[in-house]
């Protein structure tokens, strides 16, 4: 029997919703449950995949190729279990696919409505594809009391109700701000908070309350009679030095087995979390430190690369050190005067992108780092760029530049115009819609033998990573940059797509088509990340 755990939030955004779910996904799963998680997006968007990295952060990207809201990462990173398309729905597919039926005459002449036409489309979503699971934990975006959101909370009232109190459990994320000028906590926010949630027939089963410091029984007490929870029902969730460490203290204030019990698993067996205490060891207490710069295009919100952070923190836990994270605007560096700045990094990473905007600075650090020995990292765009520069300064290829930037006279990288789908051969130009566009998802690459990569994945001769771009290394300029000491050492089966490079004779140079951060995990750091910063630490020791 597969159970449900609906995640709100009030009060204010960005509390951590997603994050919560995940964490309590862990602590399940650590009792020897088997979990899905999954995320419901109020906006109007058909997918993040168009939406401005400065609006939404990152758009993660699964395996089938669904492009979701960056809070899968965490369920992934914390879970372990790969998400699928069916675990990120949003207002826009949900009113998309009400339209398109209406259309087609299936509701038979019927006035449709958000009641009850949208609120069952939205629970046929949450319903789907749970066979076999323990739990299955839904988040619901924004806050209570959001217009757009409204629709996603009838909807899982409704369902509560048909599934029933042993199987249908609320958790509420709040906030607990410190007045400082009052030097008083305050209970209030939280409140009203619940007010609205129970105004629309939700009672939360838990509060869990976000707050910088400890909350005492006191305001606790008070939270749970105005609440009407217990107080045992009454978590609180304090900030932590690392997010890693929320599954230990979600478990010592008991979060996990208030929900338990709210199921009526009273017996359920105790958590193994010796695997995230090690992880946080490690964080905690690392042997060294080493400094990465990140030169991309949207350093100003770091959650626009949230997994490659992540995945960069995997590979120190894998390392025992510190990374040291420079987020360096590339626009930076479009004067070559500028690139001093990364004098003293133990290594540089440039990652994806689109448009034309600091393309060149991207290229000035990769030649910089090619030229100094430092380790260099490319990914996707990254890669592309370091393509680029090698075409321009090592193959003598004047004009060397990608067709997605104005004035291009030599494209070393070109649109993809058509790939393999399932149902034939898909032809896309750039005039096309941009949503659902690229090559998305995971896609095979084998590696060449004798290559770095090769060994870094155990000698594998085929990889599986996942994608998201419109443009590809040109395979017709292999010969002349392969000549310069730039090896294609991964390729797609049918030898058609440059997938990986590596520049012979560097200490650690290897630009990458694909996101390999989507794939790494505290507990199973991503191999490329892990060498990567074994790589920087042996250029600590030069420095």
């Amino acid at each position: 029997m597969t159970r449900f755990i609906f995640v709100t939030g009030g009060v204010v955004s960005s509390l951590g919703k997603g994050l919560a779910a995940a964490a309590l996904g862990a602590l399940l799963q650590a009792r020897g449950y088997k979990v899905r998680l999954r995320k419901l997006d109020p906006y109007l968007n058909v997918d993040p995949g168009t939406m401005s990295p400065y609006q939404h952060g990152e758009v993660y990207v699964t395996d089938d190729g669904a492009e979701t809201d960056l809070d899968l990462g965490h369920y992934e990173r914390f879970t372990g279990v790969p998400a699928r398309q069916s675990d990120n729905i949003t207002t826009g597919r949900i009113y998309g696919g009400i339209i398109a039926a209406e259309r087609r005459g299936d509701y038979l002449g019927a006035t449709v409505q958000v009641i009850p036409h949208v609120t069952d489309a939205i629970n046929e979503f949450i319903l789907a594809d749970t066979e076999g699971n323990d739990f299955v934990l839904c988040e619901i975006g924004g806050t209570v009391g959001d217009i757009e959101g409204q629709p996603f909370l009838e909807a899982i009232r409704q369902l509560s109700n048909e599934l029933g109190r042993d199987r249908a459990v609320f958790v509420h994320l709040t906030l607990v701000p410190y007045i400082p000028s009052a030097g008083e906590l305050k209970t209030k926010p939280t409140q009203h908070s619940v007010k609205e949630l129970r105004s629309i027939g939700i009672q939360p089963d838990i509060v869990v309350c976000r707050c910088d410091r400890e909350i005492p029984e006191s305001e606790r007490k008070k939270i749970a009679l105005f609440c009407n929870v217990r107080l045992e029902q009454v978590v609180p969730a304090l900030d932590v030095s690392t997010i890693y460490e929320v599954p230990l203290r979600y478990h010592e204030q008991g979060l996990d087995d208030v929900v338990l019990r709210a199921f009526g698993l009273d017996d359920a067996p105790p958590p193994d979390l010796s695997v995230w205490e090690e992880i946080v060891e490690r964080v905690r207490a690392p042997e060294g430190e080493v400094t990465i710069a990140i030169v991309g295009k949207y350093t100003g919100l770091q959650d626009a690369y949230k997994s490659l952070g992540e995945a960069l923190v995997h590979g120190g836990i894998a390392n025992r050190v510190r990374p040291e994270l420079l987020w360096i605007d590339s626009e930076v560096f479009e004067t070559e005067a500028s690139l001093h700045q990364l004098e003293g990094v133990h290594g540089i990473l440039v990652p994806g992108g689109f448009g034309e905007r600091g393309a060149e600075g991207k290229i000035n650090a990769a030649r910089l780092a090619r030229e100094k020995g430092i380790p260099y990292f490319g990914i996707c765009l990254g890669m592309q760029m370091a393509v680029i520069e090698a075409a321009r300064n090592l193959a003598g290829i004047d004009g060397a530049g990608s067709s997605e930037f104005p004035g291009c006279r030599v494209p070393v990288v070109g649109l993809m115009t058509e790939w393999q789908t399932e149902g034939g051969r898909a032809v896309r130009s750039a005039g096309d819609d941009l949503g659902g566009t690229m090559r998305l998802g995971e896609y095979p690459c084998d590696l060449a033998d004798g290559s770095l990569v090769r060994s870094l994945y155990g000698g594998a001769e085929r990889i599986f990573e996942r994608h998201r771009h419109r443009y590809e290394i040109n395979i017709g300029h292999r010969e002349a940059l392969e000549a310069t000491g730039m090896w294609f050492s991964g390729m797609s089966p049918d030898g058609a797509l440059p997938e990986i490079v590596e520049l012979k004779g560097h200490p650690w140079f290897v630009g990458v088509q694909f996101h390999p951060e989507l794939k790494s995990k505290p507990f199973d750091p991503h191999p490329l990340f892990a060498s990567f910063i074994d790589a920087a630490v042996r250029q600590s020791r030069l420095v």
